[in-house]
């Protein structure tokens, strides 16, 4: 029986780029993650055996990176090697396999999100100099003497 691809979502973040394997009730899980590519075999519930391969887009630290098993998939979380840098697709080459996704659920653009939590910040500092700058205390003279004599 020839092996087929594992259905494979995979989405971006600063430091790290997240896969999942999508293959429920997996065994003879291997995982190999390699400065510039990851090769993920496995055999599904119904002993087909699943076999992906892919070269990086960019350069990751595999040292630093770690996969975890559960019933219906196997996620990787792989360290970037240059952080803050987004991919703009997980394989080296720019031709997308049909058993790779994105992973919309997950998928943030996060690339402005630097600039606009700077900009959140100065306007946080700004709010804050306009209420800590004290003018001259008010007059008291146009009070009213209310006394109960």
């Amino acid at each position: 029986m020839a092996r087929q691809h594992a259905r494979t979502l995979w989405y971006d973040r600063p430091k790290y780029v997240f896969m999942e394997f999508c293959v429920e009730d997996s065994t003879d899980v291997r995982v190999l993650l390699e400065d510039h590519r990851v090769v993920f075999s496995c055999r599904n519930g119904d002993g087909v055996e699943l076999y992906n391969e892919i070269e990086f887009y960019a350069k990751v630290n595999s040292k630093d990176s770690q996969d975890k098993r559960s019933g219906r998939s196997v996620t990787c979380f792989v360290r970037k090697w240059k952080e803050k840098v987004a991919w703009p697709r997980l394989t080296k080459e720019d031709i997308k396999p049909v058993w790779l996704s994105v992973d919309y659920d997950n998928w943030r653009d996060w690339e402005g999100d630097e600039e606009m939590e700077l900009a959140q910040v100065e306007h946080y500092a700004e709010l804050l100099q306009k209420v800590s700058t004290k003018g001259p205390p008010p007059a008291m003279d146009d009070l009213d003497d209310d006394s109960d004599g």
